[in-house]
């Protein structure tokens, strides 16, 4: 029996054809990938480009080395009231205090330190302590008391000014040891040889890309396990190497100032710590389930008013912890301090991805949305656009992202 061999051997590629193929079907391939996780990935571009917007239309100040260092120690706070700010969102909640209690903190800081001269870090301590006492109570009687959490944070946003107004007499009070000065505006020490850059900084930015990498590879390796879907092997790729090139860049404009903030490495362990709870803690799962579905989670056997409360408490400590470094930073504190922030902290979390359902939201999220604000206010300030405006598109900017998510969700759905 003849076998026809030309039947089974594949026709040869035209010459040049099969470099521009693979090409676009690798350019395919990233565009179906960007399509299918568009909500994770469509703020960070957004991020991408308003940073290379402001950059061209600022000729280049928004990327000088001590800019970046002041977007950061700007921002700071804003990005640590987000990040508690997501948790409450995710389930299911909002907190309308977190201002007002930053500015009782701070007051509270400076009542210890410059008229009772306490120990600076045994302010810290207490300040914490006393933003944490504040978030419990407002968590009992929403999660116990069943009042919504609207109503219990409306009236502690005006508890928490009056009191500050009580605390400062209405004046300005300062400044704060030097100790506590730095949490706001100090950097790392120098260290090792003149290189002209900041040794520490540059170190723990390879430091930090090795880890976000390995991250990455993990987090894939786990999803692979379980058959869950992951994005495409060369998008993924890209992924990593647009991450390194991100954390690469960061680092050689701070190690070419002064070095990275003190407040900067705090927030780096709070997304840390914060990204692992929510991703790999039973805590953290609990908080998804009773934001996504409260029926379901109370027949699953979650305690959902405990986590309530936990919530609660945790956004009252990170609301200190915000306090703390705004009054460091400006080195006094004021009455009118805290105005807006919990307006700022609330756009942040949304514009990072959250849902107003609950139940949606990660905490990388929260931090992408609040740089995004804050790339928004240090641009517009550099173009010396008036406040007036600098609000008009702000509120844009978080129209269109809600305006984003729900219509991926109904692109989704359909």
């Amino acid at each position: 029996m003849s076998t026809d061999l030309t039947a089974r051997t594949p026709a040869p590629a035209p010459p040049g054809k099969s470099g521009s193929a693979a090409g676009g079907g690798l350019l395919r391939l990233v565009l179906a990938g960007l399509r299918r996780n568009m909500r994770q990935y469509g703020m960070l571009i957004a991020l991408g480009l308003i940073v290379a917007l402001f950059a061209v239309w600022t000729d280049g100040d928004l990327l000088l080395p001590r800019n970046v260092s002041n977007l950061v120690l700007q921002n700071s706070y804003i990005l640590i009231l987000a990040i508690g700010m997501m948790l409450v969102i995710i389930a299911g909640h909002i907190d309308l205090s977190v201002g007002s209690l930053t500015a009782f903190v701070g007051a509270f800081a400076a009542v210890l330190t410059v008229q009772h001269d306490v120990p600076w870090p045994v302010a810290v301590v207490l300040c914490l302590m006393m933003g944490a006492l504040a978030g419990a109570v407002q968590g009992f009687l929403i999660a116990y008391g069943g009042i919504p959490s609207f109503i219990v944070t409306l009236a502690g946003m005006l508890i928490f000014r009056g009191l500050t107004e009580i605390l400062l007499e209405g004046r300005t009070l300062g400044p704060f040891p030097g100790g506590l000065q730095d949490l706001g505006n100090g950097f790392l020490p120098e260290a090792g040889p003149n290189t002209n850059y900041h040794n520490i900084t540059l170190l723990l930015g390879l430091a930090l890309i090795v880890f976000a990498v390995l991250q990455e590879v993990r987090d894939r390796r786990r999803q692979q396990e379980f058959s869950l879907d992951v994005v495409p092997r060369n998008l993924f790729l890209l992924k990593l190497v647009a991450i390194s090139a991100a954390i690469l860049v960061v680092t050689m404009l701070l190690a070419s100032y002064k070095g990275a903030p003190i407040i900067l490495l705090v927030l780096g362990v709070l997304v840390v710590g914060y990204g692992y709870v929510m991703r790999n803690a039973v805590f953290g799962r609990h908080i998804y389930a009773i934001g996504g579905n409260l029926p379901a989670a109370k027949l699953s056997g979650i305690r959902d008013k405990k986590v309530t409360f936990l919530v609660f408490l945790n956004m009252g400590a990170l609301a200190a912890l915000a306090g703390l470094a705004i009054a460091a930073r400006l080195n006094a504190a004021s009455p009118k301090a805290g105005l807006n922030y919990e307006l700022e902290a609330i756009a942040s979390a949304f514009i990072g991805g959250a849902s107003m359902s609950g139940g949606v939201g990660t905490v990388l999220g929260a931090i992408i949305g609040g740089l995004v604000l804050g790339v928004l206010n240090n641009g517009m300030n550099l173009l010396s656009v008036g406040s007036d405006w600098q609000l008009v598109i702000k509120g844009l900017a978080l129209l269109a992202a809600v305006g984003f998510d729900v219509w991926n969700k109904r692109k989704v759905g359909s």
